[in-house]
């Protein structure tokens, strides 16, 4: 029932590792605590909002995918226009990074989402499920929150979608954000916002079905001939993680002039952290020859990130011209 003065905080389920238990006869943790269960395990979660539960899905985050998101994206809409002050959706841990910013994409209401999840299951001492549950919830209560797009709360940090990655396997603070560190964290229960986040800049909902986008990554002595084949293969775009501040072996640029008179191929660093250079070499396969062949520049997006945006944009039905513009405003 409706508490007066208090705000109402959609919990959404995906499943997870904040949902699994071992299962006897497999040997292993599985997503099967219901929204229900993770509600119950969380001591005090109902003295900081009203929470309504749904259960949109109970499977590992790797089995997510973009109509996904898109579903997600709707139920969250359902719930802030029934009058939620903001939502949190519970998922495992190893697509976060991924998921988090494509639904940022698609987010346009000032209400706040808070993604997140556990590295810990529930059978194991301890567990951070509940507490980063809880913290959540009093994310997105917070007034704080709202116009902040989608939020990603774990360990006590409050992360923006757009940087957070997932750096480690297991530990408990394995999520960074390496351009600018955690916006604020959890202290005693309250939310305290660090810094502004950037302007977020959203993209038009998927108008056609969602592109197959490569994700390639240079290594040593690889010239990587093979990406020519992508469009035969299916694949609409590409993302190259390439060397250092954007860079491909020599014997590489002839595939690459080919290749961006077909697909949009999309220029990151494999190193994860820092911006694409733009001027500095200029050397064969550098990243001045680079650009100046067509392909887009990722910016200070993480591969990963820059992958999302491109499927989300070609799904979009955005051009070629479209895509660099939107790449560009975000770096």
């Amino acid at each position: 029932m409706k508490t007066q003065n208090r705000p109402t905080i959609a919990l959404v389920a995906t499943g997870g590792t904040i949902a699994s238990v071992p299962d006897a006869h497999l040997k292993g943790a599985v997503p099967t605590l219901t929204v229900e269960d993770l509600v119950a395990s969380v001591p005090g979660v109902g003295d900081h909002a009203d929470i309504t539960c749904v259960q949109q899905a109970q499977k590992p985050s790797v089995e997510l995918d973009f109509p996904d998101l898109t579903a997600l994206i709707a139920t969250c809409l359902k719930a802030v226009e029934a009058g939620a002050s903001g939502v949190v959706i519970t998922q495992g841990t190893d697509t976060i990074e991924e998921t988090s910013y494509a639904l940022d994409l698609l987010w346009d209401r000032p209400e706040p989402i808070a993604v997140t999840g556990a590295m810990r299951n529930p059978s194991l001492a301890g567990s951070d499920g509940p507490a980063n549950l809880l913290a959540a919830v009093q994310v997105a209560a917070n007034p704080s929150a709202r116009d902040r797009g989608v939020l990603v709360v774990l360990n006590d940090e409050i992360h923006t979608a757009r940087d957070v990655i997932k750096t480690h396997t297991s530990s408990i603070s394995a999520f960074r954000s390496w351009r600018t560190g955690p916006i604020g964290t959890v202290d005693e229960g309250e939310p305290r916002f660090h810094t502004s986040t950037l302007r977020r800049l959203g993209i038009n909902a998927p108008v056609r079905s969602i592109p197959r986008i490569a994700l390639v990554t240079a290594v040593l002595g690889d010239g990587m001939s093979y990406v020519e084949a992508l469009p035969d293969w299916g694949y609409e775009g590409v993302v190259i993680e390439a060397f250092g501040g954007g860079h491909l072996r020599s014997e590489g640029m002839p595939v690459m002039r080919e290749l961006v008179q077909r697909i949009p191929v999309v220029l990151a660093s494999r190193t994860g952290a820092g911006t694409v250079l733009s001027r500095t070499y200029a050397f064969p396969g550098s990243e001045t020859e680079l650009l100046q062949a067509g392909l887009i520049s990722a910016g200070s997006l993480h591969p990963l990130k820059a992958r999302v945006l491109l499927t989300m944009l070609i799904a979009s039905g955005a051009d070629q011209t479209a895509i660099r513009r939107e790449f560009s405003a975000r770096t």
